[in-house]
């Protein structure tokens, strides 16, 4: 089976590497104010977002109310828990930061259009991934900030759930609410240019990469992550993703779902958010150098469950 190279994964290596070798732009010092340039880009993403949520699938979405728990469930409670178990094994201030990513990427949202695209090739129930990938954005906007409060309390003193909300709420909901109200006079216009506005999300979230990774090596904060920690750290997020992956096909099949329903469960159950990922990170590690560290395990977690997945739905695709 031949495997393709997603292309923004590729992207996300480059815009590294030139945050590598070129940081100076992206430094606190830089002359181009790429903090407002990504804060007015996360708003427009969002108001897109909301131009492309469709109220009545939402509605209708809520019959099958079993999958919708199971799914929500694994991306804001399994996913926690399982992280958590290794937060006693913290011996030091580095691992400690790792850890903190990991737990980060543990609390985020599912993802949208990579989860409803590998469903559809697997031919499980498509209905259903929309509205599970469409609802967890939204939930994570509240749950993501509550589960990270806990842990960053403890280490970032000028941390304020209040202000992060409001941020939120300023920059992401209410462009979100926006977008649904204007829906029936530019959902048209959505739909038409949806290429181009996938190409400007993209954009936005490498801007955001870019910024976290060239801020993160002007502070030369990856100085305490060597080769051998990097490889850890994959290992790490493969076995996260299998674990629940299996975890979540056994409840499945414990609970009685077809096959159509098992496969949105963990397609849509393991999927983790890079776009809401930078978008958090933005706001939760706003004041801190170490924001790079924070994105590399989602980072891999990307490319590991497009990898994956691809895989299994390729295979699924075949069976059926």
């Amino acid at each position: 089976m031949k495997i393709k190279l997603d292309g923004f994964v590729l992207a996300i290596i480059a815009i590294v590497i030139t945050a590598y070798f070129f940081p100076n732009w992206g430094s606190k010092n830089s002359p181009v104010p790429l903090s407002l340039i990504g804060s007015i880009g996360v708003s427009l993403i969002f108001f897109f977002y909301g131009l492309k949520i469709s109220p009545e699938k939402i509605r209708i979405g809520l019959k099958n109310w079993r999958l919708h728990l199971l799914v929500q469930s694994s991306s804001f409670i399994l996913f926690p828990i399982l992280v958590m178990g290794f937060y006693p094994l913290i011996s030091n201030e580095s691992n400690h930061t790792i850890w903190l990513a990991f737990m980060f990427l543990a609390a985020l949202p599912s993802t949208v259009s990579s989860s409803v695209v590998m469903v559809s090739i697997a031919k499980g129930n498509i209905p259903a991934a929309i509205f599970n990938a469409s609802i967890s954005g939204l939930i994570g906007i509240i749950i993501t900030p509550l589960w990270m409060g806990l842990f960053l309390q403890e280490t970032t003193t000028d941390f304020n759930l209040g202000s992060i909300y409001l941020k939120l709420l300023t920059e992401i909901l209410l462009p979100v609410i926006i977008g649904m109200y204007l829906q029936r006079y530019l959902g048209d216009f959505v739909r038409k240019h949806l290429r181009y506005l996938t190409l400007f999300d993209k954009a936005i979230i490498l801007l955001i990469i870019y910024k976290s990774f060239a801020e993160s090596f002007t502070e030369h904060v990856f100085n305490s992550v060597n080769f051998s920690d990097l490889l850890l750290i994959l290992t790490a997020v493969i076995g996260l993703f299998v674990v629940v992956f299996l975890i979540i096909k056994q409840i499945a099949k414990y609970l009685g779902f077809t096959l159509e329903d098992r496969i949105t469960a963990q397609f849509c159950g393991t999927k983790k958010s890079l776009v809401h990922g930078t978008v958090f990170s933005k706001i939760l590690f706003q004041n801190t150098a170490s924001a790079g560290i924070i994105l590399l395990p989602l980072m891999l977690y990307h490319f590991i469950q497009i990898f994956i997945i691809s895989i299994i739905a390729a295979r699924f695709e075949r069976q059926i």
